[in-house]
């Protein structure tokens, strides 16, 4: 298991930053090993994101230095979505089956979390969001028809999506963590626009089921200086709270988007209109 650690950065220092910079500190580019753990602890909020790729051997998720606990999930809670082949996520003991699309949500407190792939050729991919938490509820399995779906955009701005809500006030009970899933329509390639900032949370991008060539073209920074990032298939961006976090492809895609921060109501958003991004 590999835990990898990102400072919080301030807006002022941001600006300064090249292209090389802001990829060291913004963009995660591997986020599923073979066999392994990959995590990233971001300052931002104290979020912990990543992927786990098992094989033929079970991974166990275990705290390190950096999370200062006894075990991962001491002071933590946790949202999961596999993206990949079936796999299993064994919680003290009790075995959730999830099919890709299928997500969970998994509690403060529980001390035995590992995960499993049904067939190693086709390996599972859990991506996972963790955020602290001051309160225990109970694990609860996601499947994709279960989530939360909000449609939005239009066609005509090619913005046209529907976000899947995971872990959020409608489907499940948790602290502070909200994770959901957003699909493209055919034809659609941006997300998120017109953009936003939300100073009470974070955010976490992972963008996935994109053909090798496709590019994402992510927006971020403070409205009046924008920046960009170019990413590729399941590579992660960080969001911090004052900044835009938007996107356009040059082809499909989908995204996973993980929040934490002060509060969990969705629409708690300072909307950004285009003619006045810089």
């Amino acid at each position: 298991m590999q835990l990898h650690v990102r400072y919080a950065n301030h807006p002022e220092d941001a600006k300064h930053y090249d292209t090389n910079k802001q990829r060291e500190h913004f963009l995660v580019e591997q986020i599923f090993v073979p066999g392994d753990i990959e995590l990233t602890y971001s300052h931002q909020d104290r979020v912990v994101f990543g992927g786990v790729m098992p094989l033929s051997v079970d991974l166990k998720l275990e705290a390190g230095k950096e999370l200062g606990t006894a075990y991962f999930l001491e002071r933590r809670e946790l949202g999961c979505i596999n993206i990949g082949g079936t796999g299993m996520v064994k919680i003290d003991g009790t075995e959730y089956n999830l099919e890709k699309g299928d997500g969970i949500y998994i509690g403060m407190g529980v001390k035995d979390v590992q995960f499993s792939s049904r067939d190693a050729a086709v390996p599972a991919k859990f991506y996972l969001v963790s955020s602290p938490a001051h309160q225990s509820y109970p694990t609860v399995k996601i499947a994709k028809a279960q989530a939360n779906p909000r449609t939005l955009g239009s066609g005509e701005t090619s913005n046209a999506r529907t976000i899947y809500q995971y872990v959020h006030p409608a489907v499940c009970k948790s602290c502070q963590l909200v994770m959901g899933m957003t699909v493209l329509q055919q034809g659609s390639v941006w997300n998120t626009m017109p953009c936003h900032t939300h100073q009470r949370r974070m955010e976490v991008y992972l963008y996935f089921d994109m053909p090798p060539e496709t590019r994402v073209f992510h927006l971020f920074g403070e409205p009046s200086e924008t920046r960009h990032l170019v990413v590729a298939n399941e590579q992660a961006v960080i969001s911090p709270s004052w900044s835009i976090h938007s996107g356009v492809g040059t082809g499909s895609y989908t995204f996973i988007w993980g929040m934490a921060g002060e509060n969990q109501n969705f629409d708690d958003m300072d909307f950004v209109k285009p003619e006045d991004l810089r």
